[in-house]
């Protein structure tokens, strides 16, 4: 967790700590284990949990676990909005021609990259599945891979990289989740990669060339 710092509110600050942790444990926490998580009084716990629900942000299940709550929902619908939608039919078509999980990710600071959006394949037999909203670093995985390739290179940065900026797609085999393969180009002229994520890949030019030809349609797209 975060510290906090003289110019934050310290109250603010741990509800979004109870937030991250939720996040984390989809399955829901207890009191106990939020106010151990944040580092604060049980009291003091109840309080900010409290008030998240009444926010919908979350709520108390039947087994008196706290999970997130449907409010979220709301808050993320304006996200991105406008890149989202354009981004979903380019999505739809990558996961149609290769009957692999299709993914949009966006850059957050210098070291973090975001699962902003995620479309299953609807014929594949079997098939990658992410959460949106999955935080990564960047330097792992694909996506991540593929956006430090639209960068300049820098000293002692990874083979994949300069591997990367030479194919226009970056390629990873289990960095993100165990056995699964990640192929990503970053969209021209911004901070956000497309990419596929896939159990096998015995073709890794023809699935980069497809995924590029993809983040190059979604660029046309923003401009």
């Amino acid at each position: 967790m975060s510290e906090v710092d003289s110019g934050m509110s310290k109250t603010l600050h741990n509800g979004l700590q109870i937030l991250d942790l939720l996040v984390a444990h989809p399955q829901g926490m207890t009191l106990t284990e939020i106010a151990e998580g944040v580092g604060v009084h049980p009291t003091v716990a109840h309080r900010l949990v409290r008030t998240l629900e009444a926010h919908r942000l979350c709520r108390r299940d039947r087994f008196k676990r706290i999970p997130l709550g449907t409010g979220l929902v709301r808050l993320a619908e304006p996200v991105e909005q406008d890149l989202r939608t354009l981004a979903r039919p380019v999505l739809e078509e990558l996961t149609d021609l290769t009957e692999a999980t299709a993914h949009l990710v966006v850059r957050e600071g210098a070291d973090e990259v975001r699962m902003l959006m995620i479309v299953e394949p609807r014929q594949a037999r079997m098939h990658v599945s992410f959460r949106p909203g999955q935080v990564d670093p960047i330097d792992r995985g694909s996506a991540g891979l593929a956006l430090l390739s639209a960068a300049p290179a820098v000293e002692d940065e990874r083979e994949e990289v300069s591997l990367a900026r030479k194919r226009g797609f970056a390629v990873s085999y289990g960095e993100i989740a165990p056995s699964i393969i990640g192929v990503s180009a970053v969209v021209p002229g911004r901070d956000v990669s497309i990419g596929l994520s896939l159990f096998s890949a015995p073709d890794e030019e023809s699935l980069g060339r497809t995924v590029v030809d993809a983040a190059q349609r979604l660029g046309s797209l923003l401009r």
